[in-house]
């Protein structure tokens, strides 16, 4: 068990990527690890599913200084400090840029980015204080890494994960914590909601073509948050079916053969 003794809080953790990466963390042999989540109802159901005795819930709003700072005091208090964070809370809002509503760009920016840099700090500071090191890992985005089509403020909030993860790493070396992230791509949660057309225009750029699940984000997360991972930092793992990576994609018996032979 890759994480035995180790204690873990996890933002956004009542549902989807976050929900998982707590049940694979528990299964690896946390000693603990805290949830904290906005949605209170998806919280109180998700507790239900996991072993209360290792498990620390709170309702939380990341975007909000003072509530973050509570929180993660809470949960220094019930597991004795804090080795591994997963910035995973998160919220979506498709809209074409010329129609965005600026309230809308704002409260993205505000849980996606501020609220992942509110934790990462509240994290930090307890992981330094212990002066055991830490992992810390933030969700960002395929979303963080190309322009997308309706992404105006999810992209940018993603693009500022990406590069905040840069920071922090550099930064936070000395003390033996690494900052990785993951950009997922289209994964089946409830906050993805893709139509048939978005889905397809991802599977068109991708070498894996089918959607993801949250499961396998959370493995991802394992790994970095394990030992096996401790000379890495300042990374971006795409976890996204080759999409990040994908440039033509065609079938080969349609392509035209070479106009010129090889020298």
């Amino acid at each position: 068990m890759r994480l035995a003794g180790k204690a873990a809080a996890v933002t956004g953790g009542a549902q989807g990527i976050g929900l998982a990466t707590a049940e694979r963390f528990l299964t690896e042999g946390a000693r603990g690890v805290a949830l904290f989540d906005i949605d209170a109802g998806a919280l109180a159901e998700a507790a239900r599913r996991l072993p209360a005795e290792r498990v620390l819930t709170r309702v939380l709003d990341v975007s909000q200084p003072e509530a973050v700072t509570d929180a993660f005091a809470a949960a220094e208090a019930a597991f004795g400090g804090l080795d591994i964070l997963v910035n995973s809370a998160g919220v979506s809002f498709r809209s074409a840029f010329l129609d965005m509503p600026a309230e809308k760009w704002a409260r993205v920016i505000a849980i996606n980015l501020t609220g992942t840099f509110l934790c990462g700090q509240a994290a930090a500071r307890i992981m330094v204080r212990g002066g055991k090191g830490g992992r810390i890992i933030n969700i960002a985005s395929t979303s963080g890494l190309r322009g997308s089509t309706g992404r105006t403020a999810y992209g940018a909030s993603k693009g500022g994960v990406v590069n905040l993860t840069r920071a922090m790493a550099v930064e936070l070396g000395e003390h033996g914590i690494t900052i990785n992230a993951i950009a997922p791509g289209p994964v089946q949660t409830g906050m993805a909601n893709h139509d048939p057309v978005q889905r397809q225009a991802f599977f068109d750029r991708m070498a894996i073509r089918r959607v993801g699940t949250p499961e396998e984000v959370a493995a991802a997360a394992a790994f970095l948050a394990s030992d096996e991972a401790g000379f890495i930092t300042a990374e971006i793992l795409s976890v996204d079916g080759g999409f990040n990576g994908a440039g033509m994609i065609m079938d080969m018996a349609q392509m035209a053969p070479s106009a010129r032979p090889l020298p």
